[in-house]
């Protein structure tokens, strides 16, 4: 199969490959997403599929406004519209109860799933000339970095999907927090772009579910995508290292191995010569560190290192979301100091 190369121009054309049951691949914000018609379970497999994801993880329909919710949606609580007039069109994905137009393949047979109106005009576009939901998770293969540009995802997927829309590099470069708002409090089930701070300025407490910060159990049944399963990984093995950035960096300097590479904040990386380094953004810059996070892990693939050391941003704002990331890249492989 040849993918074909479109651009935000191309719109039509991409609306027509979602309502034919194809792949596309699609710009958001946040990391670009393999999207296909959330309403039709032949094309959500087909997702599955090219991806090689579990079957057990849920995925995310993607709306162009919040008028929709009601469409796929039931129960819907005040919350709901809070958030929706606060942070949509933007990086945020709400869990509600499911109607029955919302099939089970798309919701790895919960009865609720995740809802978001991505800020990207052409993919709220394409959604809009579709008339359908789009199911998409990050467009990369299963348990490998997120791509935030076109070119990144093409790695994963040329040849494997129908089209890709290349609307440039993502600005925000995480993907979208999720909240549960089938529960009280509501429940953080991944970090994001939207911090932990202002979801609790607009809704009051919210509670952090325990995969945020650890591994799921193999029994545990994921209510969200990215909870349950190693992901973001880069071909060799990764341990965080958290702390005070001066201490970590001395910390990784003293113990890396001939043929080590590492991630680290931009003003420490004299401390590592010799070895293949990719900088995330100045110490004080988090939001470049989410922007730069998923690139640095997938560039270590094209080199010849065993292993990767990263420091780690600390867990305040998006730094939450950062250091989720680099958590499950490591498989929680995570040295403290201090």
């Amino acid at each position: 199969m040849e993918t074909k190369r479109l651009t935000p121009a191309d719109a039509s054309d991409a609306a027509r490959v979602i309502r034919c049951g194809g792949l596309l691949g699609i710009p958001t914000e946040t990391v670009y997403g393999l999207g296909a018609n959330g309403l039709d379970p032949a094309a959500v497999g087909r997702i599955f599929t090219a991806k090689g994801r579990p079957q057990d993880n849920p995925l995310i329909l993607h709306i162009p406004s919040a008028d929709w919710l009601e469409r796929f949606c039931e129960d819907i609580p005040p919350q709901a519209k809070t958030l929706a007039d606060r942070f949509w069109p933007g990086p945020l994905t709400m869990i509600l109860k499911r109607k029955a137009i919302v099939p089970g393949a798309a919701t790895a047979g919960l009865d609720t799933v995740g809802m978001r109106c991505p800020d990207c005009a052409v993919t709220r576009e394409i959604i809009a000339l579709a008339d359908v939901p789009v199911a998409a998770p990050s467009g990369n293969t299963s348990g490998r970095p997120s791509p935030t540009t076109a070119a990144a995802m093409l790695e994963d997927m040329d040849g494997k999907i129908q089209a890709i829309v290349d609307a440039g590099p993502c600005a925000v470069g995480v993907e979208s927090p999720i909240v549960d708002l089938t529960v009280t409090p509501p429940r953080l089930l991944r970090p994001g772009g939207v911090t932990l701070e202002e979801l609790e300025d607009a809704l009051g407490e919210v509670a952090v579910d325990e995969a945020v910060r650890r591994l799921m159990a193999p029994g545990e049944h994921p209510k969200a995508p990215g909870m349950k399963y190693r992901h973001y990984a880069p071909k060799a093995p990764v341990t965080v290292v958290k702390g005070d950035p001066d201490e970590t960096a001395g910390y990784i300097a003293a113990r890396m191995g001939e043929a080590s590479g590492v991630i680290c904040f931009d003003e420490y990386r004299g401390y590592f010569r010799g070895h293949p380094v990719e900088t995330i953004g100045p110490a004080a810059d988090q939001a470049e560190q989410a922007r730069r996070i998923f690139d640095a892990l997938r560039a270590f693939d094209h080199l010849p290192v065993t292993d990767i050391w990263a420091q780690s941003p600390d867990d305040s704002g998006i730094g939450l979301a950062v250091t989720n990331r680099l958590n499950k890249a490591a498989g929680f492989h995570i040295i403290e100091l201090g």
